[in-house]
């Protein structure tokens, strides 16, 4: 609330000076359009290093009283999102760098050659140095700045390493839905063709693979601590974004293309909870593309736990298969998954 008065008390000197300069520019007027258009270029200057000032000091106000409610302060929940926070840093300190000095030259210039009796302005049609100036130190500027991109950019859509987990995502208006391979550690192949084949088949899954009938699908993602996950992602109808802002990753999720990424959650739910001190606190998967009229409401949960936690909740889930048949399901659910695959898959003659 303090802050919102302060805005307004801020907006209102600023419709006062407008006022003020307004009123000033029709006594000039009935003084002569020249001295009006002195008097106009005068008002303007200082108005504009005015602006400079109170737009510099707005831009310092602003991030000591709203730096401390972004996610750079919690620090990236995973270990590759680290190199995205530096390349953060650097994209934000260079141009902020070059944005204070230009707008500086900016308003400065516009004061001090501002019209004036007896002065004259240069003019000069071409300038091969200056072209050269500006054209090639921005370039250079971006092209670092680009390559730092594209290297964390084929880092986290590349081969994660070896004993990675595996995890598939799949959005639809408006929701996520999470599958995981069984002990096999494969996901069974998906056709969009069994769609609700058999009622609550919502995947799509095809069953005729031997892979898919230990999968596991849930709507809530379980990932353990400090161990790569890779995530393969899909939609069911329209483009989608799979936003983890938290570990500092996002992902399209397009129609019949699957895309991949993957990384390390280095910080548990639970550790987290204390580090911000919210005993509320999720990490959440946000939808980062305009999807409908229900976009707002796409969010999903993920859970980051230690191995024997995430062990005993896998432990706890059924595979989708014995859920769909449930005819099929062995009497004695302590079997292992050897037990129960050999139940379930056709011997060949």
């Amino acid at each position: 609330m303090k802050e919102l008065f302060i805005l307004a008390v801020v907006a209102m000197i600023f419709l006062v000076i407008f006022q003020i300069a307004k009123a000033s520019e029709y006594v000039s007027v009935l003084k002569g359009e020249d001295k009006t258009r002195k008097q106009t270029n005068k008002i303007n200057g200082f108005l504009l290093v005015a602006f400079l000032v109170f737009g510099l000091i707005g831009v310092y106000v602003c991030n000591h009283w709203f730096f401390k409610k972004t996610l750079f302060t919690q620090g990236s929940a995973s270990v590759e999102g680290m190199a995205i926070d530096k390349m953060l840093y650097m994209t934000i300190g260079v141009t902020g760098v070059i944005f204070i000095i230009t707008q500086i030259l900016l308003f400065c210039f516009c004061f001090r050659y501002q019209e004036r009796d007896g002065q004259k302005a240069t003019f000069f049609a071409h300038s091969t140095k200056l072209e050269l100036l500006w054209t090639t130190v921005p370039a250079i500027f971006l092209t670092i700045l680009v390559v730092f991109g594209l290297i964390n950019w084929f880092k986290m859509t590349g081969t994660p390493p070896d004993g990675a987990a595996v995890v598939e995502i799949t959005g639809h208006q408006f929701g996520w839905e999470m599958r995981y391979p069984g002990k096999d550690r494969i996901l069974g192949k998906k056709d969009y063709k069994k769609y609700n084949t058999p009622s609550g088949n919502t995947l799509g899954v095809d069953f005729d693979d031997v892979n898919s009938l230990d999968d596991l699908h849930t709507t809530e993602m379980h990932l353990v601590v400090n161990k790569p996950v890779k995530l393969v992602i899909n939609s069911q109808d329209v483009i989608h974004d799979v936003g983890l802002n938290h570990f500092r990753m996002k992902m399209d999720a397009v129609p019949g293309i699957p895309t991949t990424l993957w990384f390390t959650p280095q910080i548990t739910t639970a550790d987290m909870k204390v580090k911000t001190g919210n005993p509320n606190f999720v990490y959440e998967i946000s939808c980062d593309q305009l999807c409908g009229k229900s976009h707002f409401s796409m969010r999903g949960v993920i859970v980051v736990e230690k191995q024997e936690q995430y062990d005993k909740w896998i432990a706890e889930q059924k595979p989708e298969y014995f859920t769909l048949f449930p005819n099929k399901a062995p009497k004695d659910l302590t079997d292992t998954l050897g037990k129960q695959l050999a139940v379930l898959t056709p011997t060949k003659k």
